[in-house]
């Protein structure tokens, strides 16, 4: 039942997302998306990825995006026209994706392939084979090395072009202050001689 209002919620966010033309309405509905799918992961046992979409969807995310409206407008110039092509590649990918969870086995399903090979595993081995106590620690940093790698570089790439956009904005501001300066001095300068 959570699961069912929580994509319900989902949907009704983004065709709100599609209808609105005020962008700061946009924005802080794509946080309160981002947010419902870490509910949607919470509610699915992947916590790790519920964390992620958290601060990265809905933190990071929208303060970027925060940023990026404080340099255009409050509203789209122009209103969208709704184009066939792109909703007709929307729904044959949607469709294609759900063909895809055909084949895979029930959620709990104790005779899943992950339940009968990799999970013993990594619960009888781990210890021996990494040499770290903990289960979580040893998949995350050894087992799944890259993958956690990965999702580090993406949020430090994510990190550093919050800094980037925001130390882009203070220079230009610094620049117009001392362009302001120079030209008020010289102003002054010029009027007395």
């Amino acid at each position: 039942m959570i699961d069912i209002a929580l994509l319900a919620f989902l949907a009704a966010t983004a065709l709100a997302i599609v209808q609105i033309h005020n962008l700061f309405a946009v924005v802080m509905l794509a946080g309160i998306y981002s947010l419902l799918a870490a509910g949607i992961f919470v509610q699915l046992d992947a916590v790790d990825v519920a964390f992620t979409e958290a601060a990265v969807g809905a933190g990071i995310s929208t303060i970027v995006m925060l940023g990026t409206l404080s340099l255009t407008k409050e509203r789209e110039r122009t209103p969208i026209r709704m184009r066939p092509l792109p909703l007709l590649l929307v729904v044959a990918t949607g469709a294609a994706l759900l063909y895809g969870t055909l084949d895979m086995p029930n959620l709990g399903d104790p005779n899943a392939p992950i339940h009968r090979h990799v999970a013993p595993r990594y619960i009888e081995e781990s210890g021996s084979e990494v040499g770290v106590p903990n289960i979580v620690t040893s998949v995350l940093a050894s087992y799944r090395g890259y993958d956690t790698l990965g999702e580090v570089c993406v949020i430090f790439t994510a990190g550093i072009g919050v800094i980037l956009l925001i130390g882009g904005r203070r220079r230009r501001e610094q620049d117009k202050r001392a362009k302001g300066a120079e030209s008020m001095d010289g102003g002054a300068g010029g009027g007395g001689a």
